[in-house]
């Protein structure tokens, strides 16, 4: 083994950590906790919101631009209503069905459930803060949300016309009375409640519901006039409704008004076992739209009498109604991100191309004939990837293509190059996932677009999902059939690609390609391999390759050696892995984890978890790769250590119900990338980073010198081996 290479990130610089944190928690004394107690979790649920609270912290850190400030406020409400949609409507599914089981952490669902409103009304509160900050902000930069006092007479002459040609055909106004029920409220819909007076009789009033069209912007923008020509104004459907209801209804006023939101719960039980499964999903879908509400957004205008009435008429428990002092519907605020201030947004980023795809002319095959390659997105580009298999489709010696398609993006280049290659008469495979979450109807779409083509498309086991991302590219080479594959990280989806930290692994290596070629037979023809010559996965051998990496760096200590383990990982959720790492910090050896959201495992807890340290990056990128680094007798990082990439998180589906992969990186060029720049880049982050702490409580982390960013760090050095285009 050669020696360590000298091109490294030196060690982090010393950092103290800030408690920052708006939700308000009761306060903790430390506890020791026994090794066999739920104290020594977290709770997933409970983690979950804290990683939103990080996120939502992120709208307040003065170093990121005020639009970008704007973004990450509307993607932690986006966060929130999956979290509803999916987790809260879980908990209160079980606690309908009478369900006492416990989670991990000793809770049972009405206990997470109680735990998680406090946590949220904090959260909600929090948003809402923010959001009157930035409002100003704006407004001081020359972006106006503006009220309806605020506008001239020519806005509202213009208002009035938009009015009567956008918005007034596409209204249903419901009165609400014993013979008009309360309407259908999609799920994450909003709609405007009215209290309404008649101008001639204040006696004679009636109650109206109006949904607002999901396909109309919340935040319409005016004009901008040459008085007015450097500011941009906005102002809220909501707002325009009212301002002309008596357009809707002649006669009348309105003595007040309010808007409401449903969350509905979005899981639907699938069929299974039924015959044609992708009829039975269509089926699930439609049903979907009609999940029971488990929360009710109201804002704090809303006449109580309409509020009461439209809970009651929903079915919405009174502990799943929310009063907000603010605006609903936070995630529409990203309708507020203009294009035109790049002032007020990160600066523009441009991915770099793998030098030695450049050098090939752009010719994957020859360039990984020569040796592997890794790419690290979105720092390098994912054109690279899709290069790949349009080459393949185009590229008469090219004999099969294979590949799985978890999640991608409409009108997906990937996806033109699987029909392009089967309509070149190529044998072509796709494993489409239909179960992955809210892009169920996009996959179902896609699959039939490529069976029209003539590609193989196979839906896999029904009762695991296929995450493992991989693509196989069979090629007649002479006397010789070579096989080439792409194992990833991330989806093949070039546009979360631009944003999401990813690794993309390129290989003609046999034993990598054949164990990649038993994966696909694995999945298709449920030929369960005898034996993997390189490759560990799941459901059947990632969790037991683990286990054994795990023992490795404790007998390593046991035998005077050095034991370390550093991972980066979304989610650390699997109770069995997380007391291995407890088992394992108990016997000495060090290790260092950097999890983007869920952390069930308490650090820093005496006699347990004193050699774990936790810590979150939360930047202008979502973190997204995931790496398991162990020490193999040495202090990391070193040229020794055993370095993997997955696609698999810590998390019990993950280990036993889905098909993932686990790839060595082995090529010292690679292994000295993923190891001494990227994990120790991760880990030395000072300038978004937080650290759990042994009272499970986040801090984010702040550099007393040499600070330094993972994100800016890999955008100015994205790679060893890649140059600009």
């Amino acid at each position: 083994m050669t020696p360590k290479p000298k091109n490294t990130i030196s060690k982090p610089a010393t950092t103290r950590t800030r408690r920052v944190s708006a939700l308000p928690r009761k306060t903790e004394t430390a506890v020791v906790p026994i090794k066999k107690s739920p104290e020594r979790f977290i709770n997933r649920e409970l983690s979950w919101l804290d990683f939103n609270q990080r996120v939502v912290e992120e709208a307040q850190n003065v170093r990121n631009p005020l639009l970008e400030r704007l973004r990450y406020l509307s993607i932690s409400a986006s966060n929130l209503d999956e979290f509803y949609s999916v987790r809260v409507a879980g908990l209160a599914g079980q606690v309908r069905e009478k369900l006492i089981t416990s989670s991990p952490d000793g809770l049972t669902p009405s206990q997470q459930l109680a735990a998680i409103r406090e946590r949220v009304k904090g959260l909600f509160e929090n948003q809402q803060q923010t959001y009157l900050v930035l409002k100003q902000l704006l407004a001081e930069t020359g972006i106006v949300v503006c009220q309806a006092q605020d506008l001239t007479h020519d806005d509202l002459a213009w208002l009035k016309n938009y009015f009567l040609e956008r918005i007034f055909p596409v209204l249903t106004p419901i009165a609400l009375d014993p013979a008009h029920p309360v309407p259908f409220i999609p799920n994450l819909n909003m709609a405007i409640a009215l209290r309404l007076v008649s101008q001639r009789n204040d006696r004679n009033r009636k109650y109206v519901l109006i949904l607002l069209p999901s396909q109309l912007s919340r935040f319409l923008a005016l004009p901008i006039t040459p008085k007015n020509s450097k500011i941009q104004r906005f102002v809220l459907l909501e707002d325009i409704i009212a301002l002309f209801i008596s357009t809707i209804f002649p006669g009348y006023k309105i003595s007040n008004y309010g808007l409401l939101r449903v969350i509905r719960d979005t899981d639907v039980e699938f069929e299974e076992e039924a015959e044609d499964l992708v009829r039975s999903y269509e089926t699930a879908l439609k049903r979907r739209r009609r999940g029971v509400v488990i929360h009710l957004d109201i804002d704090n205008q809303l006449p109580t009498k309409l509020a009461d009435l439209v809970a009651h008429a929903l079915e919405v428990p009174p502990e799943e109604v929310t009063i907000h002092h603010g605006i609903l519907g936070m995630v529409d605020v990203k309708q507020l991100i203009v294009e035109n201030r790049p002032d007020l947004l990160f600066p523009y980023y441009k991915s770099l191309v793998p030098a030695r795809i450049r050098e090939a002319g752009g010719d994957c095959f020859t360039a990984l004939r020569s040796k592997d390659l890794l790419v690290y997105h979105p720092f390098e580009s994912f054109d690279v990837v899709v290069q790949f298999l349009r080459q393949a489709a185009q590229d008469p010696q090219v004999l099969a293509v294979k590949q799985t398609l978890y999640r991608t993006s409409s009108n997906s280049p990937i996806v033109r190059a699987l029909i392009e290659a089967a309509e070149s008469g190529k044998s072509v495979t796709a494993i489409v996932e239909l179960r992955a979450r809210f892009d169920e109807e996009a996959n179902i779409r896609l699959s039939r677009d490529l069976e029209a083509a003539g590609v193989q498309v196979v839906f896999g086991f029904a009762d695991w999902k296929t995450h493992a991302k991989l693509s196989l590219v069979v090629r007649r080479e002479g006397n010789v059939t070579r096989t080439y594959a792409h194992f990833g990280t991330g989806n093949y989806h070039p546009i979360t690609a631009k944003i999401y930290t990813d690794l993309s692994y390129f290989t003609c290596n046999p034993k990598l390609t054949r164990d990649a070629v038993k994966l696909f037979n694995y999945v298709t023809g449920y030929a369960r391999p005898s034996q993997m010559e390189a490759i560990a996965f799941s459901p059947l051998t990632i969790r037991k390759t683990l286990n054994e990496l795990i023992d490795q760096e404790i007998e390593f200590v046991k035998a005077g050696k050095p034991g370390s383990i550093w991972l980066k990982i979304n989610s650390l959720v699997d109770p069995r892995l997380i007391d291995r790492l407890y088992e394992a910090s108990c016997a000495g050896v060090k290790i260092d984890i950097v999890v983007r959201g869920i952390c069930c495992l308490r650090p820093q807890v005496a006699g347990l978890s004193e050699n774990i340290t936790v810590k979150s990056i939360v930047g202008r990128f979502l973190e997204h790769a995931r790496v398991f680094v162990f020490g193999n007798g040495h202090e990391l990082p070193s040229p020794y250590a055993k370095v993997y990439m997955s696609s698999a998180d810590w998390m019990e589906r993950n280990m036993d119900r889905r098909i993932e992969e686990m790839i060595p990186i082995i090529p010292e060029e690679m292994h000295d990338k993923v190891l001494n720049q990227l994990m120790v880049a991760n880990l030395k982050d000072n300038l978004q980073s937080w650290q759990l702490n042994h009272d499970k409580k986040w801090c984010r982390i702040e550099a007393v010198d040499k600070p330094f960013s993972a994100h800016e760090y890999f955008m100015d050095n994205p790679s060893l081996t890649a140059k600009k285009l």
